[in-house]
């Protein structure tokens, strides 16, 4: 009787969680200037850049990758990163790299930083853009 019962709790618990689908396992982390700088010092991140082209050429964070939130093929784009590697995003003050964090995480890149407060907050702490 007591076999009986272990097996049907064991069967119960299979059942209820051994066939769940593996949940998406991506951090998006709201990072500070400071943060975003030893990352991209130490090279442990790709950087991406989700201004518009004109934004990007009036100045950006250097290794910055430019594709555009807005352009059509935004999604078909971003998806050309490598979603193994972790991933750092801006825009210009933190709206559309969230919006572009949200999707990447839903995409399943395993991590991904958000620069808060962009590349206004980058330059307003003194550190350095090409352009």
């Amino acid at each position: 009787m007591i076999l009986k019962k272990i097996i049907i709790v064991i069967f119960v618990f299979l059942s209820a969680f051994g066939c769940n689908k593996i949940e998406n396992t991506s951090v998006v982390e709201l990072i500070t200037v400071e943060e975003m700088d030893s990352l991209l010092q130490m090279g442990k991140v790709q950087l991406v850049d989700v201004r518009t082209p004109q934004e990007y050429r009036e100045g950006y964070i250097e290794g910055a990758l430019n594709i555009d939130f807005r352009n059509e093929n935004f999604e078909e784009l971003i998806l050309k990163v490598d979603k193994t590697k972790p991933v750092a995003v801006y825009c210009a003050k933190g709206g559309r790299s969230s919006k572009c964090s949200a999707f990447m995480k839903k995409a399943g890149f395993t991590k991904i930083y958000d620069l808060d407060g962009g590349i206004t907050e980058w330059k307003y702490k003194g550190k350095d853009i090409v352009q």
